[in-house]
């Protein structure tokens, strides 16, 4: 349901933004690990030129999907039971070493997005368990999805 979620509006982002955007978090680790982790959100990255220039029109969008905007700072939308956050795509590389020219476009059904490789996901990952919040509150979670993709590049996933 929340790749689904994410599918429609990623569409919406292609057609009336011109934005592919990146399919991050634990939602895009689903679909490179072809296993169901119970993503909390759905955790979606764009290029930093939208909050610049056509962050309204973003907003406008989601609005129109049924979305509220709930949290400014975090450029988090809330529909039902669906939270939806937005980040800046080139904060990857000084985050995580993580070159966003690079990631592998993705198209379903027409659709186009980014989805990072497993390597790159290592990279994240390993950059959060250095970030205070997720040492007190996700340390777990992110030891074991590194486990996953430690695993998964052992088999060669």
């Amino acid at each position: 349901m929340k790749y689904a979620e994410f599918l429609h509006i990623a569409g919406l982002l292609n057609a009336k933004l011109g934005v592919v955007p990146c399919l991050f978090g634990s939602l895009g680790l689903e679909r490179r690990l072809h296993k169901h982790l119970n993503a909390d959100d759905i955790d979606v990255l764009i290029p930093e030129k939208v909050f610049n220039e056509t962050w309204d029109k973003l907003v406008d969008l989601m609005t129109k999907e049924g979305y509220t905007l709930v949290d400014v700072e975090e450029h988090e939308f809330k529909k039902a039971d669906v939270r939806m956050a937005f980040a800046n795509l080139e904060g990857l590389r000084p985050f995580a070493g993580v070159d966003s020219s690079r990631i592998p476009i993705v198209s379903e059904g027409g659709i186009r997005y980014l989805l990072l490789e497993l390597s790159d996901y290592l990279k994240v990952y390993e950059a959060s368990l250095q970030d205070g919040y997720r040492i007190t509150v996700k340390n777990k979670q992110d030891q074991k999805k590194i486990d996953m993709i430690k695993e998964a590049l052992d088999m060669g996933v």
